[in-house]
């Protein structure tokens, strides 16, 4: 099955960003990479039932099984031990990332109350997107009942961009709404 995204990218987004940057290659043009969606729960990490919630929020929401990421040193001032867990992340490519992406773009965003656009300032000066959603709840596969608080995502775009400019421009062509500065 062929994603939509997919295509509006050969046939809108590489002309698009060819002619606004003046590109000699087609190679040169920028692409998403991966999308990373990451979940720290600090001390809540530490119940079970907290942390088997949040695996299986993330699992319905990207439709890959996140991993349980620890942490790798002690440390005292914070009640922290070496391995124990702190957060869920999960890397999405390909076609679960499109799908992912299709779905964030269409369904979620929408969603959320009072929205206006993204933040245009969440760019690194490598071209990668980064923003976060206060609750689990736009998302509509996970329902209202199964939630005992809301809990929220960071989510990374991850792009083959070089400046800040050519990663706006790219997701701008792939439908993202942005707030205008």
């Amino acid at each position: 099955m062929t994603q939509p995204l997919k295509e509006k990218y050969k046939n809108e987004v590489i002309p698009n960003l060819i002619k606004e940057f003046e590109y000699k290659n087609i190679h040169q043009v920028p692409k998403l990479l991966k999308i990373q969606v990451n979940r720290g729960l600090g001390a809540a990490a530490s119940n079970n039932s907290t942390l088997q919630q949040t695996v299986e929020e993330i699992r319905m929401v990207t439709g890959q099984q996140p991993v349980i990421t620890s942490a790798k040193k002690s440390i005292a001032g914070f009640k922290i031990r070496e391995k124990q867990p702190l957060g869920v992340t999960v890397t999405l490519r390909g076609n679960y990332m499109f799908s992912f992406l299709e779905r964030l773009i269409n369904l979620v965003l929408p969603r959320i109350r009072d929205f206006s656009g993204l933040s245009p300032n969440g760019f690194d000066q490598h071209g990668n997107y980064n923003f976060g959603l206060k609750t689990q709840l736009v998302f509509p596969e996970i329902s209202y009942e199964s939630v005992d608080q809301p809990r929220g995502f960071n989510i990374t775009l991850v792009t083959s961009a070089k400046t800040k400019m050519e990663g706006l421009s790219l997701l701008k062509n792939y439908g993202f709404p942005f707030k205008n500065n």
